[in-house]
């Protein structure tokens, strides 16, 4: 009778999980001009920003390459973290607008657990965010950029990629928190997009940085959960080793995640303390 009762509960879980994804799933195919969208900002960094400054790393050979590569090489993974951060980001709007209109209340109210339910959207987020960068990707092999996802390690890319994807899903899922009103998102959201894309890596070298003299901007680098995904999917597409960013992603995925938890608890979650100051 246990055994049956469990089975009946993890049967329950994979439905569910599998229907939050589909929904999803099915609303990103609704919303057609959604894809488009994604890829224009990475797309006009590449096709335009890159080809002013498309020989600038010419003259230094830098890890995790092995001879000299053009600009438009070195931010393409770059590119692949600001779909990730962009897509992280609006599923974080998502999360507000659901909210707003019920949505969530009714899937936080299912028999399941909670931390399930939340995880089966994040997973839904980093799934799309997966479908984008790979149409990145052939967009950039139409456009000269070629990465070498045909390499032995792209597995290792693919896994990078994702658990980068579920990172920054996890970091939407925390701001969901905090941002109560869908009027209070932009604002919020400039506070966490631009500061992690430009004080990273994406776009710029560490050595770069502190060759320049701009050491708050290198030490802030430094710290960035975001500059160790884009090295993590970065050193992954060439094989070499990322070093610790694996664990600060991975680290950094698991804390959001879990406050994310804590957050929407509306007995002691941070939801319950708005609550409070709002009454």
């Amino acid at each position: 009778m246990r055994s049956a009762a469990r089975h009946r509960e993890v049967r329950h879980a994979v439905q569910a999980l599998r229907a939050i994804v589909l929904r999803e799933l099915l609303r990103f195919w609704q919303q057609k001009t959604r894809l488009v969208s994604a890829l224009v900002r990475p797309v006009l960094w590449l096709a335009v920003f890159a080809a002013g400054l498309r020989n600038v790393f010419g003259v230094a050979i830098i890890a995790p390459y092995d001879s000299y590569i053009p600009y438009d090489v070195y931010i393409a993974p770059g590119l692949i973290g600001m779909v990730l951060l962009f897509n992280g980001m609006q599923s974080s709007l998502a999360m507000v607008y659901d909210r707003e209109m019920g949505l969530m209340r009714l899937l936080l109210t299912a028999p399941l657990p909670r931390w399930w339910v939340l995880l089966s959207k994040m997973f839904a987020t980093a799934l799309l965010s997966l479908v984008q960068v790979l149409a990145f990707v052939a967009v950039a092999a139409v456009l000269g950029t070629e990465l070498p996802v045909a390499a032995p390690a792209s597995l290792h890319a693919l896994f990078a990629t994702l658990a980068c994807a579920l990172m920054l899903a996890s970091l939407g899922l925390l701001l969901s928190v905090y941002v109560r009103q869908l009027e209070n998102f932009a604002g919020a959201m400039n506070f966490v997009i631009f500061p992690m894309y430009f004080l990273s890596t994406a776009l710029y070298p560490l050595w770069k940085l502190e060759e320049s003299g701009a050491t708050w901007v290198y030490r802030v680098a430094q710290f960035n959960p975001f500059t160790h995904a884009v090295e993590w999917i970065r050193f992954a597409l060439y094989g070499k080793d990322p070093g610790i960013a694996p664990l600060v992603v991975l680290g950094t995925l698991v804390v959001c995640f879990t406050l994310a938890c804590r957050g929407y608890d509306p007995q002691r979650g941070f939801g319950a303390l708005a609550q409070r100051g709002t009454a």
